[in-house]
């Protein structure tokens, strides 16, 4: 049995579910572009609706190019393999997803060394710290070759000026930079700056659109043309290429086009659930779309058996279990989901 499948009840039970943004559904209009979507066989580089979206994406971040892959995953780890070879060094903060929820791609088919930065649940990591790290020209240790951060990290976007300090500090060591950006627009979104301001420290950009945007599947990478020719052959050696792609793209580019800006309401209704929590007694911190709920010891199987009566779906047990709000989590659900916490823990 999938490790995952455990964790909720059919999306038919479901009243609302909480264990992650990935669990959206396409909407009537998002299935309708998808449907209408003029295709031609991407491998190719014919298919106009994929290049509308490269191009769209890569506009939007201030970049020369994008491209569409079918996962994050995928997109992080052809940044690192067309900015790293084999041997190189790549530092990156210790929580991040590319160094915890990767499988170790980089290393395993990159021969890429993996170095992690000391980070708080603030998702900082010091400007110190990078110069640090980088190795000395000297045949003992691998060369730094790049530094990847992540926005927003754990839910919490990561302030600008912080960014780009640490950043800096990287390419001024002579590392390239890149950003996961899984969740960039929730970044964008909560420090009330532009996409070019967020992506215009990075080299490369991996955006995806199949969290906080909606969208069934897919991330774009953008950054420079010759970056980004290297990572449309990785994308083909790590078994990428797609075929009539645009009945996909078509999803990310309605996202593009619809969701970005109601990001702010999953947002509130973040802020809104922790407040909830809180006066119910519990303990709970939130950022962005995400609010992390401390599980006193002992407590998690009756949570989870208590919500679940209510048609409420929680993450795994964890220290602190984490509640994501995302489209599907309308304001019908979220009062059903915060009346069912408040009597759990009011009992």
């Amino acid at each position: 049995m999938n490790a995952y499948a455990s964790m909720g009840q059919s999306k038919a039970d479901a009243v609302c579910d909480f264990r992650s943004d990935t669990l959206t559904t396409p909407c009537e209009g998002m299935r309708a572009a998808m449907a209408a979507a003029e295709v031609g066989d991407d491998v190719y580089g014919e298919d106009p609706t994929v290049m509308r979206l490269e191009e769209a994406l890569a506009a939007r971040l201030g970049k020369e190019a994008g491209v569409f892959f079918a996962t994050g995953t995928q997109s992080n780890l052809a940044a690192l393999l067309s900015h790293c070879g084999r041997g190189d060094e790549v530092l990156v903060g210790e929580h991040q997803h590319i160094r915890t929820s990767e499988a170790a791609g980089a290393s395993v088919l990159g021969g890429i060394a993996i170095w992690p930065l000391a980070q708080g649940v603030d998702g900082v990591i010091s400007a110190e710290a990078v110069r640090a790290a980088v190795k000395p020209d000297d045949t003992h240790y691998p060369v730094s070759r790049l530094l990847c951060l992540e926005n927003t990290l754990g839910g919490v976007a990561v302030p600008l000026d912080t960014m780009r300090a640490t950043a800096d500090a990287g390419r001024g060591a002579g590392l390239a930079v890149h950003l996961d950006g899984a969740r960039f627009f929730n970044a964008t979104t909560a420090l009330g700056c532009s996409a070019t301001d967020l992506a215009g420290a990075f080299d490369t950009v991996s955006v995806c659109l199949s969290k906080g945007l909606g969208a069934p599947v897919g991330s774009v990478l953008v950054g420079e043309w010759a970056v980004l020719e290297k990572a449309r052959r990785w994308r083909k050696m790590l078994g990428g290429g797609m075929r009539q792609a645009g009945v996909i793209a078509a999803a990310g580019l309605y996202a593009l086009e619809h969701t970005v800006e109601r990001l702010a309401e999953d947002h509130a209704r973040a802020e809104r659930l922790a407040g909830v929590l809180r006066e119910a007694g519990a303990t709970a911190r939130h950022a962005t779309n995400m609010v992390f709920l401390t599980i006193p010891d002992g407590q998690y199987g009756a949570l989870r058996d208590h919500m679940a009566e209510r048609g409420v779906s929680i993450g795994g047990e964890a220290r602190e279990v984490r509640l994501v709000i995302h489209r599907d989590v309308g304001d019908a659900a979220l009062k059903v989901a915060m009346a069912g916490f408040s009597d759990f823990f009011r009992v």
